[in-house]
């Protein structure tokens, strides 16, 4: 492995992991560990794939062997150069580098002769059936499949019928070339599947060199043995697929790695399906690929998710023979732990409430210290400006608080934090009834937050300083879909009705403490009280724009909403 891959999240032991070392101890493969993450680039990588990445590359890493990232584009009607690309970064991004970058169409030539052998040794035929007329003829689970009338041509026929489907001259679907297995079979996948399909569209590497295009499950096995790979880490789908990638690895006679299926990821509230989420983008339904909405890798290191919780999630889940549904929540919390180590604690009010304090200095400031990262010592402190005008959230002021609330209301006094003692006095409305200014006086001797006295408050407030504060726009994210499985649907419905109207809310009003004027882009902070947030690439000079990555626990909202639930 290259020496900048990280070390993968120490994790449970797993019957891969079980395999690999049994396999080491009997010399199976001479002591090597040859591992592979193959994505088709038909789309965005999501968190999904990075339970593989991690596990391909973590493997490897861990008993010293290497990791091909490999991308299976044999079908050029869904691939683009975008999709490479964007997945070369994201697996870069999730902090691994590859022994070998290759492609399965490298191998187009080597895998057409391979086609040639089968079909000279009489394991493959040239089919004229339509689509249509091949899924009728496979039968069904307990009817066996019938064989194609074109299943006992002549070796020197399916030779020369190849030859004209490689040289172009049947139209697309007119003919495919499929392998002679057992049309009895249990297995659907060995009732002579087909190997080469006619496709006229350009490929993406290619280009017009090729006019046919071996099926992924031809393609899969056979760039595992040119690559020598040792260990072909799949999921739960393609158990059924292993006895074809075993048939025709075997009826070739070449190096044969072993393919091991583990369960893939699901999350709740997430729609893991790439066909799906391109209906999402190109339907306009999110701003793209890397909406911080969406599951995808990109997506999800714009919201702020940092590689390395990802990387500790992905090592917490378990391997297994049996797909779940893990909860989103889990993830989160490995986001929250990973940013309450790293992230820089600054105060932002979202909600902005007008606070004077009567009894503070007219142009007067007070520079106060606050504290970085109370769990890095190395983080330091930096100064933040107080004045007698501030911004606090408006949900911390009830003029009539209800029983447990211990924030501000009139003749309460709380903390502001790294600040001063603060007692609300009174209330301004507007004509509509609504608060629109409170005020209060503060007591100058509780300065860093302490009463000389000892008297104690129950709560403790953010806040910026009005005459100082930036403004930002911040954009609040929920689950993109109301349903733990967005996949339920009724009859006759599509996913999109599970579509969560409120999966996005943007502030443009919100209120930040001045050294936010201008962060670097995708920096990572706590807001104190709030949550953690990232600075999005939509920043501009003098006006940031943030993502709510997590929210913080809110003891008060699950007060408050028991209490609505109750009415």
């Amino acid at each position: 492995m290259n020496p900048m891959t990280p070390e993968p999240a120490a994790g449970p032991s797993n019957f891969i992991r079980d395999t690999i070392i049994e396999d080491l101890n009997t010399g199976k493969y001479q002591g090597r560990v040859h591992t592979r993450f193959p994505p088709e680039p038909n789309g965005y990588l999501h968190i999904g794939h990075a339970k593989s990445i991690c596990l391909n590359f973590g493997l490897a890493q861990e008993f010293g062997g290497k990791t091909n990232l490999r991308f299976d584009d044999t079908n050029p009607s869904k691939e683009e150069v975008e999709y490479v690309d964007s997945i070369i970064n994201d697996v870069r991004w999730m902090g691994f580098d590859w022994d070998r970058l290759c492609y399965a169409s490298d191998y187009f030539q080597q895998l057409y002769d391979w086609a040639i052998e089968l079909i000279q040794s009489g394991k493959a035929f040239v089919c004229d059936l339509t689509a249509e007329q091949i899924r009728e003829y496979r039968g069904t689970p307990s009817e066996p499949g019938t064989e194609s009338p074109y299943r006992n041509r002549s070796v020197e026929e399916n030779l020369g019928l190849f030859a004209r489907m490689k040289n172009g001259e049947f139209a697309d679907g007119a003919r495919t070339l499929r392998a002679k297995i057992d049309m009895a079979s249990p297995n659907f996948n060995l009732r002579d599947p087909i190997l080469y399909r006619i496709l006229h569209a350009s490929h993406h590497r290619t280009r017009d060199a090729w006019c046919i295009y071996p099926m992924y499950d031809f393609a899969h096995g056979q760039s595992d043995s040119i690559e020598h790979i040792t260990h072909s880490l799949c999921t739960l789908e393609f158990e059924d697929h292993r006895p074809l990638y075993d048939w025709y690895i075997e009826a070739i006679g070449i190096y044969h790695p072993q393919q091991i299926e583990f369960d893939r990821l699901n999350l709740t509230y997430t729609l893991l399906s790439k066909r799906k989420l391109l209906k999402l983008v190109q339907d306009g339904l999110v701003r793209g690929w890397d909406d911080p909405r969406m599951p995808t890798l990109s997506g999800i290191r714009r919201r702020g998710y940092p590689p390395e919780a990802i990387r500790s999630f992905a090592g917490s889940l378990g391997i297994s023979k049996t797909n779940g549904m893990i909860e989103l929540g889990r993830l989160e919390q490995c986001v929250r732990e990973n940013l309450n180590k790293s992230a820089p604690r600054v105060m932002g009010v979202l909600r902005p409430l007008k606070v004077v304090i009567d009894n503070y200095p007219e142009d007067h400031v007070d520079e106060l210290e606050a504290t970085n990262n109370p769990e890095d010592a190395a983080a330091g402190t930096r100064i933040v400006p107080f004045s007698k005008v501030i911004y606090i959230e408006q949900e911390d002021f009830r003029e009539n608080p209800p029983k447990d609330y211990f924030r501000l209301s009139p003749g309460r006094e709380v903390r502001l934090r790294y600040a001063f003692f603060l007692k609300c006095i009174h209330a301004v409305k507007d004509e509509a009834g609504q608060v629109v200014e409170v005020h209060c006086t503060y007591d100058p001797l509780t300065r860093g937050g302490n009463a000389p006295d000892g008297r104690k408050v129950k709560s403790t407030l953010h806040w910026v300083s009005a005459s100082h504060a930036v403004d930002g726009e911040v954009r609040i994210y929920e689950t993109l879909f109301t349903k733990e499985d967005p996949n339920q649907v009724e009859e006759g419905e599509d996913f999109t009705v599970n579509l969560n109207p409120k999966s996005l809310e943007v502030i443009t009003a919100a209120k930040l403490e001045p050294g936010l004027a201008n962060p670097p882009e995708g920096a990572r902070y706590q807001f104190e009280r709030l949550g953690y947030f990232a600075v999005d690439p939509d920043s501009t000079p003098g006006k940031p724009v943030f993502n709510r990555t997590v929210a913080l626990k809110d003891a008060w909202a699950k007060i408050e909403k028991r209490g609505s639930q109750k009415k």
